[in-house]
């Protein structure tokens, strides 16, 4: 292959269609950008056929769900918005999908797609409305920071859990797992090859650190080979099976609002931040951030359908506009590539949880430093921030997290005369919460 001619922009078709000279790139520094970003979120592949599997969901149609989705959605977000910005299955949002709402509140996995279903078609109504910028604007900036870290939280106790590092306990609720087995020792090395292999700035270090644990758990963990390529398995398990008029019940109206609020402030938060630092947000040429919210917004309701839950764009994207990417042949990049990850199977199948545990706990580190945006001399900002937080791990619930949150930055508010301070939204949302702790219950 001539790579120089990769190098030059050629005035050839895909320069025409991606505007490559307009943003002072070409073809082989987006492809290469698509690959960068590509490894440093392929671990999602692995990790979420494991979340959703626990919540009863056949893995194999989950596999072939989130590649399915994170190339259609990243698909439509290079060729529609042109934006350097890949889509899949959020991580916190599948925890939540999974350890709540199916095990937790008991609901099957069919109504927690709907739910998801529901909430995609809502975050698609408020960004064709403008509804979805005030409602950003509305939401003060200490509960948006504890969002993140609360679910960085809710996730390093799902983690570590599934490390066996965390265990139950009758006095304490929770106490030290048995650091003698095997998939805790496996776990911990995992977590120190990501760490370090991360601040050596390797590329796909989550990723390796997933693989080389599951490998060494063929040899210490009894874990069995099960192979590499195949065809994919069918997505038929998983595809068309949410129930729609299940999510509508009265007790899992907070489920989608939960869903809602976190894919709001997740993806348009990772969407202006990642385009920001690409250069993209430019006075005036703004339309194509405007296409980029929708097509996040579109591959919610996408990824229902397939059988997943809330897709979202990857912040790991400035991996890749780190390398040079600035347009969508980036994000075509890397769904192309997760498509070619649907002949993988067997050995997204052969990924023992403690491999996964490592990187999220790894994602839950990083989700913390967040915490340095709060302003800690204003109790009445980050008392409810704290609050926020704390709750989402100890109640082991994002939805209650959340919840107490809203009602907590209202009432301290009220009480020390802001109140005039705080915008409608969030009296509306702290109000359909506490309507829902009075009249309906907990959970």
């Amino acid at each position: 292959m001539n790579t120089d001619a990769l190098a030059a922009p050629t005035g050839g078709f895909l320069d025409r269609y991606f505007k490559l000279t307009e943003h002072g790139t070409n073809v082989r520094t987006e492809m290469v950008a698509g690959l960068t970003t590509f490894l440093t979120m392929a671990y999602i592949i692995f990790v979420n056929p494991s979340i959703l599997g626990d919540a009863g969901m056949p893995k194999g149609a989950v596999f072939v769900a989130t590649c399915l989705i994170a190339a259609l959605g990243t698909t439509i977000m290079g060729l529609y918005a042109n934006y350097p910005i890949a889509l899949a299955p959020g991580m916190g949002l599948n925890a939540y999908f999974a350890y709540v709402v199916v095990l937790g509140m008991g609901y099957k996995w069919e109504v927690a797609l709907g739910a998801v279903f529901v909430s995609g078609c809502l975050f698609l109504l408020v960004t064709l409305t403008g509804l979805r910028e005030q409602i950003i604007k509305g939401i003060p900036h200490s509960l948006r920071v504890a969002i993140t870290v609360g679910i960085g939280m809710f996730l390093a106790i799902i983690a570590l859990k599934s490390a066996g590092i965390v265990a139950a306990s009758k006095a304490t609720y929770v106490t030290l797992g048995d650091l003698h087995q095997p998939s805790v020792v496996l776990a911990a090395i995992g977590f120190f090859v990501i760490v370090a292999l991360d601040k050596l700035k390797v590329r796909g270090a989550i990723l390796v650190g997933i693989l080389l644990v599951t490998v060494l758990s063929f040899f210490f963990g009894g874990n069995k080979f099960a192979g590499i390529f195949s065809a994919p398995p069918s997505i038929e398990p998983t595809l068309f099976k949410l129930d729609i008029a299940g999510a509508f019940s009265v007790g899992i109206l907070n489920v989608v609002l939960v869903f809602f609020l976190v894919e709001l402030f997740d993806a348009t938060g990772t969407l202006m931040g990642v385009a920001k630092r690409a250069g993209l947000l430019v006075p005036g040429k703004m339309d194509r951030m405007n296409k980029a919210l929708l097509a996040d917004s579109g591959a919610i309701f996408a990824g229902s359908l397939l059988g997943t839950s809330s897709t979202t764009a990857y912040i790991e994207s400035a991996s890749g506009v780190q390398a040079g990417g600035r347009t969508g042949l980036t994000a075509v990049t890397v769904a192309l590539l997760f498509l070619l990850c649907l002949f993988i199977s067997p050995l997204a199948g052969s990924v023992p949880a403690y491999a996964t545990a490592p990187a999220l706990f790894f994602v839950a580190c990083l989700m913390l430093r967040d915490l340095t945006e709060l302003e800690w001399d204003d109790s009445t900002e980050v008392i409810p921030a704290a609050v926020t937080a704390l709750v989402m791990p100890f109640t082991y619930s994002i939805a209650n997290g959340l919840a107490f949150g809203f009602i907590t930055y209202g009432l301290l508010k009220l009480l020390t005369g802001k109140a005039r301070e705080v915008h409608y939204m969030v009296w509306i949302i702290g109000a359909i919460f506490l309507y829902k702790f009075i009249f309906v219950g907990g959970h």
